[in-house]
């Protein structure tokens, strides 16, 4: 009596796109050595369809019909050789790497604020001095001040935030010497509070609604 041993996926060659499952990673390797050029053409136009078969979600994709030929030439290790209705990829920019995105590195004395309120105060620095600049300079000041009681005390001073203001903008926005005024920490908190409340209502109705769903397919089941 044969011996016969069960193959293992561990034991098997890896799939280029898993996908799609080693039936139809056969068929395109099969594909690939039909020596008979009409034959094959013909052969990858069948793999096409049953590739599109395998994925009905993509069908509404704009240019649908060129991701499958893309993966086509992609399972195949680029080894197949037909009449593409579209420009076939080439490997190495398949395995060419992106590069690296910009990610800021500094590291800001006052965390708190966020790299964006350096990035305003930037902004406000380059502008021509006149009312425009002025309401936004106290949008920035405002804005810090909330942010600054969103992680530390339940009341700050203005003259704190002016003083951070002048050290963020390198001294070259002073409101130390103004006579402005910002919002009250009681009204920046209570602002902080319904933003809060508003993100955990949101997060509450999200759960109860996925509760409810699956409470009525269980109930729909039942029935």
């Amino acid at each position: 009596m044969e011996n016969t041993t069960l193959e293992y996926n561990s034991q098997r060659t890896e799939l280029i796109i898993p996908e799609y499952g080693r039936h139809l990673q056969k068929l395109i390797d099969q594909i690939t050595v039909i020596e008979n050029r009409e034959e094959r053409n013909k052969a990858a136009q069948y793999a096409i369809a049953v590739m599109g078969t395998l994925n009905p979600h993509l069908r509404d994709v704009p240019d649908f019909q060129h991701k499958l030929w893309d993966q086509l030439f992609i399972m195949s290790n680029f080894k197949l050789d037909v009449d593409s209705p579209f420009p076939i990829p080439s490997k190495e920019v398949l395995n060419q790497k992106p590069e690296p995105l910009p990610y800021p590195q500094n590291f800001p004395k006052y965390r708190f604020y966020g790299n964006n309120i350096s990035r305003m105060i930037n902004v406000a620095v380059k502008w021509e001095n006149g009312d425009l600049k002025t309401a936004l300079i106290l949008v920035i000041a405002n804005h810090m001040k909330k942010s600054y009681l969103s992680w530390n005390k339940e009341t700050v001073e203005d003259d704190v935030i002016f003083e951070h203001l002048y050290e963020l903008s390198n001294g070259k926005i002073n409101l130390k010497t103004s006579n402005e005024e910002l919002s009250t920490s009681q009204n920046l908190i209570k602002v902080n509070k319904k933003a809060s409340n508003k993100s955990q209502h949101g997060k509450n109705n999200g759960s109860k609604n996925q509760f409810k769903k699956k409470n009525n397919q269980r109930n729909s089941k039942r029935n």
